[in-house]
């Protein structure tokens, strides 16, 4: 779905997965800058918005959640997983519960096999689950703005800033309100810096959650059955994670930033040593130049210097060996 805030000026689209909201409006940095210091917002209405209401709605999405939610307080931003059988990661949900409904956003791409999901999980419970995505779009507010919610607009409120389900009718007039408008690129140097995953990104078909420090954030480990929590209770009690996800320094000589799926080796072996993992996310950061994340085995030293594709790299610990 092709956002309004496209037209404004010096507005670039963004590729892949991002597509239908701008990568940036002329400036990264400034946009950057202005995220950090908590003024501006972010157009994030290319997400998928699900809703889910009725008075079983929090005790049923408890069964298939990673997270405690059965009595998750009305206002109170959470994030939540739902795993396949083995324990890989299948889906990630943020949100919040407004009292009558739970808000959950949800990557490009993703929400019609969500729905199937829980509409083939909903038996004999009552609960309506709809896809709200053609009419609320989700708007991010950074940490610190001072920006106010329209009354009635479901909120989710968290470290890094407020995430708003804004009917998208309103989208052109918040924004005009409310902006600057941040781009994408700059929302994410943001989230690489902070080392929070994204499910596409920072995992494919066999991630399990310990690996990419989901453990406490989305996975609460002292609530009852859901699918794939025998693989969690498995790793956490007896073993460690095949993988782990670093936080990378980048050589800031290199023009080109690496890109998703980058091999990463052993600096000491060079370009054609043995893969140990790949970036999964890469960014050009205000400050600290030019960083990724990468998901690498286990057993790479913690001090190892890497190299992803041809530019150096030195890490950062994210999930423990």
């Amino acid at each position: 779905m092709k956002s309004p805030l496209l037209s404004l000026p010096g507005a670039v689209a963004a590729e892949g997965q991002d597509e239908g909201v701008a990568a940036h409006y002329g400036d990264l940095f400034r946009e950057q800058r202005a995220l950090a210091d908590g003024t501006g917002l972010v157009d994030l209405s290319h997400r998928g918005v699900v809703t889910v209401t009725g008075d079983d709605r929090l005790s049923w999405l408890h069964l298939l959640l990673t997270q405690h939610v059965s009595e998750l307080p009305v206002g109170r931003a959470t994030e939540a997983l739902i795993l396949s059988p083995n324990g890989h990661i299948e889906h990630a949900l943020y949100l919040v519960d407004d009292g009558e409904t739970v808000w959950a956003h949800v990557e490009p791409g993703t929400r019609e096999a969500l729905i199937a999901y829980l509409e083939s999980m909903k038996f004999f419970y009552r609960v309506e689950v709809a896809d709200r995505t053609d009419d609320i779009a989700v708007v991010h507010l950074p940490a610190g703005s001072i920006a106010e919610a329209p009354e009635g607009v479901a909120v989710r409120e968290t470290p890094y800033g407020r995430d708003l389900f804004l009917p998208r009718a309103g989208l052109e007039s918040y924004a005009a309100a409310h902006g600057p408008v941040a781009g994408i690129l700059a929302y994410e140097a943001l989230r690489v810096e902070g080392h929070r995953p994204r499910l596409g990104f920072e995992t494919d078909h066999r991630t399990i959650p310990h690996e990419v420090g989901l453990i406490g954030t989305a996975v609460h480990l002292d609530k009852g059955c859901y699918r794939g929590q025998e693989t969690v209770a498995r790793v956490q009690n007896l073993g460690k994670p095949p993988r782990r996800l670093v936080f990378l320094h980048l050589d800031g000589s290199e023009v080109h930033l690496p890109g998703h799926g980058t091999p990463v080796r052993l600096a000491a072996d060079g370009a054609e040593g043995r893969q140990l993992g790949f970036i999964t996310t890469s960014a050009r950061h205000h400050e600290l130049g030019p960083i990724a994340l990468a998901l690498i085995k286990r057993n790479v030293p913690l001090d190892a210097e890497l190299l992803a594709g041809d530019t150096a790299a030195a890490q950062e610990t994210v999930v423990e060996a």
